[in-house]
């Protein structure tokens, strides 16, 4: 078979082609962008075609795997854009690119607040941070070990407001 006349039996086929193209897709242009793209694969790849198959399956096929691997393309993409309303400041942290430089800046902060707590507050709190339980709290300080649980409790309030940009 010649191109010529392979491409005279590929333009014969249009119309069935654009009746399956609707299956995949209602939208006109998308239709007819999957037409087009169809048949330039069909024309480009006319060496692949067996004389003596069926052309008919052999261009659905074409247009299917066009249309899958087209769904799977736009679908991946969409997946990295983000819209200006998914961006809101408690999303900031996911959106942008981490380079280390903003963990100095957490830190500074956290240190900041730490600082602003009253050496009451203060000493309970870290001395759990690192490992410490309540009742060795306690013996340390020489407290009970409610008013330990309650400045901690205090303690992490106060934070927690402090930090509260950094909230997810």
């Amino acid at each position: 078979m010649t191109k010529t006349e392979f491409n005279t039996q590929v333009i014969e086929q249009t119309n069935e082609l654009k009746v399956f193209a609707k299956r995949f897709t209602n939208d006109y242009d998308e239709v007819n962008d999957l037409l087009q793209d169809t048949m330039l694969k069909a024309v480009s790849y006319f060496r692949n075609f067996q004389e003596g198959s069926n052309l008919k399956a052999w261009l659905y096929t074409i247009m299917r795997n066009t249309f899958i691997n087209n769904y799977r393309r736009t679908t991946k993409s969409r997946s990295f854009i983000t819209t200006e309303e998914e961006i809101s400041t408690s999303h900031l942290q996911y959106s942008s690119v981490r380079n280390g430089g903003e963990n100095k800046f957490v830190m500074e902060d956290i240190q900041k607040a730490l600082g602003e707590l009253d050496e009451g507050f203060y000493i309970p709190f870290t001395m759990l941070y690192e490992g410490y339980k309540y009742n060795e709290i306690a013996e340390h300080l020489n407290l009970p070990i409610g008013t330990v649980k309650t400045r901690i409790h205090i303690a992490r309030k106060r934070l927690k407001g402090t930090l509260s940009t950094y909230k997810n």
